[in-house]
């Protein structure tokens, strides 16, 4: 008998797709439980940190103290040498994503610029959807969008409309959680949605502008507290 193996391709990627987010799939009403639970096994060993885990290091040494910087006062803490570092970034990811491996997150979602650089990786760690905010006149489909306002002015942060949906469980990422405006602004957005919002994750918290008193009642996890 001659076989198409192109035939197969869709299922296949199919297949890969649901080890990876089994929530999300249509496969998931056509595979036995048996199969289901194969593939789950599988998704917990395609884990790309389980292996390479190195509990000890300590990843503060990879944030620079930059003073006087954007302007005089203030100290900014600079992630770039932790971005730089394969190992320090691979156990960042890894040590952001221990809280919620249990929690079957369906989606990641992160404002724009450098909350994308977090849950970029932690939607692939948690085999979870990852769903950009942007500002607007970024996105090219029907979004959502939520407007609120600043010190100075107001601003508006967008999401496609198929990103999240009703029901969902959803994770809110941000590299540093210093006031907790803009992630505010992204949890009022999802609960417009009526998404069920897990938690609110940062790479970094200061911890003196108490940033999280503005994300209550929802679970605050930050990695690094200064």
């Amino acid at each position: 008998m001659d076989w198409d193996l192109r035939a197969a391709v869709p299922f296949l990627e199919e297949l890969r797709s649901w080890c990876y987010n089994p929530r999300s799939s249509h496969l998931a009403k056509s595979l036995s439980p048996a199969m289901q639970s194969v593939a789950l096994c599988n998704r917990e060993t395609m884990s790309p940190t389980v292996m390479q885990r190195n509990p000890n290091l300590d990843l503060k040494q990879f944030i620079r103290d930059i003073p006087d910087f954007p302007k005089p006062g203030i100290l900014f803490r600079d992630i770039t040498p932790l971005l730089g570092n394969t190992e320090a970034f691979r156990e960042t990811i890894a040590r952001m994503a221990d809280p919620f491996r249990e929690q079957k997150i369906d989606s990641l979602v992160a404002a724009e610029a450098r909350g994308f650089i977090f849950a970029a990786p932690l939607a692939l760690e948690l085999g979870a959807a990852f769903v950009p905010v942007r500002k607007p006149g970024k996105l090219p489909h029907d979004k959502h969008s939520f407007s609120y306002a600043l010190e100075y002015g107001s601003d508006t942060l967008e999401m496609h409309k198929d990103g999240v949906v009703k029901g969902q469980r959803v994770l809110v990422v941000d590299d540093l959680l210093a006031t907790g405006g803009t992630v505010e602004a992204c949890c009022k957005l999802l609960s417009n949605i009526e998404v069920e919002i897990v938690g609110c994750l940062f790479c970094i918290e200061l911890s003196g502008l108490n940033g999280r008193s503005r994300l209550a009642p929802h679970q605050v996890v930050s990695l690094l507290k200064y």
